[in-house]
């Protein structure tokens, strides 16, 4: 499913037009990036819980060169499904 065919089934379901499911859609997508980019914890109960975690500074090895390489720390982001809907998708 991609973002049109997203927005066409919030409209649908919620009785909205595509105009207004689109702001619906965009603002929520912007709310949740704003909270990760504070560090917050985003959840939707039962559905998905969004959290930033930091990720350590490694040894890796490039396949190519076979060389030692240190790969930087950075931020990612860590997906955690809810139980209803790991137990919908079983």
């Amino acid at each position: 499913m991609n973002k049109t065919e997203l927005i066409a089934q919030i409209a649908e379901g919620a009785g909205l037009c595509k105009v207004d499911a689109k702001k619906a859609l965009d603002a929520a997508i912007e709310a949740t990036v704003d909270a990760l980019k504070k560090g917050d914890k985003v959840q939707i109960p039962g559905i998905i819980t969004l959290a930033v975690e930091e990720r350590a500074a490694r040894k890796g090895i490039n396949p190519a060169t076979k060389q030692v390489i240190t790969i930087p720390a950075k931020k990612v982001v860590k997906v955690k499904p809810g139980k209803e809907l790991a137990d919908a998708v079983k």
